[in-house]
């Protein structure tokens, strides 16, 4: 395969490197910025690519971010890689923060007087709803009851408030995210063709002189 990497990683490195990418953050971030600058595509076509991912890095359908900004950019006519860059706007070093202010924002959305409570209740909500989900998989072969209490409990709790606020939180980071991106990347390609056209004008003024015009030393 083309993109098929020639030394395979072991898990344990990919995991580390999701969570510190090698190089450190910092590295990471420039790196994302130069590619997205640098996409061949018309500059609202990638702004709209940054606004579909930045708005899913707030949503909570974790695992599908990637597959639902490449979707969302198809049906908004914008750069699909650059949806799929700006998804790194969600990172493990952004999450804690982003799903703090959907919950928070999601619960006064809905009206819920009691907060989801400290980390260790969210946590126990998490593998709740991951342990009903599993023994109702099994349910189905064991001929047990199936039950639905935990996820009830993680639909009501976490997963409805972060969706609320997270499409509140995701629109208006979005924009911000479009209208920034939109004047830096027609700037940049403005002056990236600027250049090419002085090169192209000056290799045109050389091939147009005659060999005998030529000044010593060019």
């Amino acid at each position: 395969m083309v993109f098929k990497r020639r030394d395979k990683r072991p898990f344990w490195r990919v995991v580390v490197e999701f969570i510190y990418p090698r190089g450190g953050w910092h590295r990471a971030i420039q790196y994302i910025t130069h590619r997205v600058r640098r996409l061949p595509d018309a500059p609202h076509r990638i702004a709209r690519g940054v606004f579909a991912g930045f708005f899913i890095s707030f949503t909570p359908f974790f695992g599908l971010h990637l597959v639902i900004a490449a979707l969302m950019a198809k049906i908004m006519r914008g750069n699909i890689i650059a949806a799929l860059l700006a998804t790194f706007i969600g990172n493990p070093l952004t999450f804690p923060f982003i799903a703090a202010i959907n919950l928070k924002l999601g619960k006064w959305i809905l009206g819920h007087g009691a907060d989801y409570g400290s980390d260790e209740s969210l946590f126990r909500m998490f593998s709740g709803a991951g342990r009903d989900l599993k023994q109702n998989l099994f349910a189905h072969f064991t001929g047990h009851d199936a039950n639905w209490q935990h996820l009830h409990i993680f639909f009501n709790e976490v997963f409805l408030p972060y969706l609320c606020g997270g499409i509140i939180v995701g629109v208006l980071v979005g924009l911000a995210g479009y209208y920034l991106t939109l004047p830096v990347i027609a700037a940049y390609q403005n002056r990236r063709k600027g250049r090419l056209k002085k090169k192209l004008a000056d290799l045109h003024r050389k091939a147009a002189k005659k060999p005998g015009e030529v000044k010593p030393g060019e």
